[in-house]
């Protein structure tokens, strides 16, 4: 097989990079990095693939790229990619689904509980020095166990965070899903635990919502005014999916002069979360910086699978994980 090029524009584990390298020609250039930037520039009209992640390939970067072959995304999400343009030009684009569920409904639910029973707050209260007393009810936090779950998105994830609430708290779970979902045959032991709703219903009826929904032009903007006012008065949110998704000056509207009792949010609309935004300090939101998948084991399985995916096109085979 003919070496072909290919450009890494986030960095990748040694020994993925290795598998690349022994059968093609690599060049290794982070366009977020001030300094790599050039290299990532030149590189592009000589690529045959690219690997990475947290960029945005758009249609100025597929221009200067014309032998491109495949792009291969170290992310199960597909937003930062112009899927048209792709289709028109018969580009591949993998992904790495599967991989990466488990630990970002753990990280979820992590999130679900840190929110509700104020965890980081109270954290703070005992570091910052100003735990000298038996806390009072303004400091309480709200149960997890036994509350509505409302989830909104019944994939891979979604279905991984049901488990965790119906099985493990005792959680009634109902969801909303762009498609019917047969729970029996798609996740046989939520059935009887897991119940398909309109999505209205699902934000009137549940006491913490989860967002796992894909960001997409049917999606972006969805959670917005009419939206969490439909909330029940003191309900969750729970943002794992995608910043774009949720209006952020709606969500501060529902936490200031609304009924929501707090958020937690794992994604934002801009990334890294400006020092100037809100979401930042408000004191019912928790916020993290994206990191889902962030553990050493997941993060390194995204990559094998990546690395798979792109070595599997340039060969002229069909990959493990293609987007669709």
């Amino acid at each position: 097989m003919a070496r072909k090029n290919v450009l890494v524009f986030r960095e990748l584990p040694p020994e993925q990079l290795d598998r690349i390298a022994a059968a093609h020609d690599v060049t290794v250039a982070n366009p977020r990095v001030a300094d790599q930037r050039e290299a990532f520039e030149r590189a592009l009209p000589w690529a045959d693939g690219m690997i990475g992640s947290s960029f945005s390939i758009d249609q100025s970067v597929l221009d200067r790229a014309p032998r491109l072959k495949v792009i291969s995304s170290v992310s199960v999400g597909v937003d930062n990619y112009p899927l048209a343009a792709l289709r028109a030009r018969g580009i591949t684009l993998c992904h790495t689904p599967g991989v990466l569920t488990e630990t970002t409904a753990d990280t979820i639910f992590a999130l679900l509980m840190a929110t509700c029973r104020r965890v980081v707050e109270l954290a703070n209260h005992v570091r910052e020095g100003h735990w000298t007393r038996n806390i009072g009810e303004e400091l309480f936090g709200t149960d997890v166990h036994g509350k509505t779950l409302g989830i909104l998105g019944f994939g891979r994830i979604g279905q991984a965070v049901a488990r965790r609430g119906a099985l493990g708290f005792g959680m009634p779970v109902i969801f909303h899903n762009r498609s019917q979902v047969d729970v029996v045959q798609a996740a046989p032991d939520l059935a009887g635990r897991a119940q398909q709703l309109p999505l209205d219903d699902v934000l009137k009826r549940a006491d913490i919502v989860v967002l796992v929904l894909p960001l997409s032009e049917q999606t972006r903007g969805l959670m917005d005014a009419r939206a969490f006012g439909l909330m029940k008065p003191n309900a969750v949110f729970i943002n794992g999916a995608r910043g774009a998704i949720v209006s952020e000056p709606d969500l501060l509207a529902a936490l200031d002069h609304g009924t929501l009792q707090a958020a937690g949010l794992d994604v934002f609309a801009t990334e890294p979360l400006p020092q100037s935004s809100p979401l930042r300090t408000h004191p019912r939101v928790t916020p993290l910086p994206h990191v889902g998948s962030a553990t050493h084991e997941t993060r390194h399985a995204m990559a094998t699978l990546a690395t798979s995916n792109l070595l599997q096109v340039l060969a002229g085979e069909m990959p493990a994980a293609v987007y669709r």
